[in-house]
């Protein structure tokens, strides 16, 4: 009996491994707490383990059980586009604003598809945006001005 190595697992699974331990590491820095009384580098930490559990039993299965995956072609229009989209995010969400800085990052993550009608792509962008500001600046309060002073605002 042959045994088939899926190297899509493996590297997932590696992936993960790198995610989780980086949080595990980066928690270090914070204080952990007790278990009663957990301190702000708890969550994290628990959080990082358990995701690199899950990528150690990923890699497991890929060399163990694995099957036999061709990659397809990659998609380098919405890698690039979605990598501009996060970069731009960045660079821009303290001078234009939470609500434009998302609105745009939305459009152009939805653009990314070839397959997005242009109307179906604004209808995501501003559905996104909306939950986005609903979520992150009214819920958790976030201290991020909705319109930056790039605009006048």
């Amino acid at each position: 009996m042959e045994r088939r190595r899926s190297f899509p697992d493996v590297l997932a699974g590696a992936i993960f491994i790198v995610i989780g331990g980086a949080f595990v590491a980066g928690s270090l820095g914070y204080e952990l707490g007790t278990p009663l009384r957990m301190g702000p580098g708890a969550f994290p930490l628990l959080v990082g383990a358990i995701v690199a559990a899950l990528g150690l039993a990923i890699v497991v299965k890929g060399l163990i059980a694995g099957e036999v995956i061709a990659f397809g072609p990659i998609p380098w229009r919405a890698v690039g586009v979605i990598v501009l989209a996060v970069l731009f995010f960045g660079f821009t969400v303290r001078g234009l604003g939470f609500v434009p800085a998302s609105a745009v990052t939305a459009l152009l993550t939805t653009l990314a598809s070839t397959r997005v009608r242009p109307l179906a792509a604004v209808s995501v962008a501003a559905g996104l945006t909306v939950a986005a500001t609903l979520i992150f600046v009214v819920g958790l309060q976030l201290r991020i001005p909705l319109w930056g002073p790039w605009l006048g605002f």
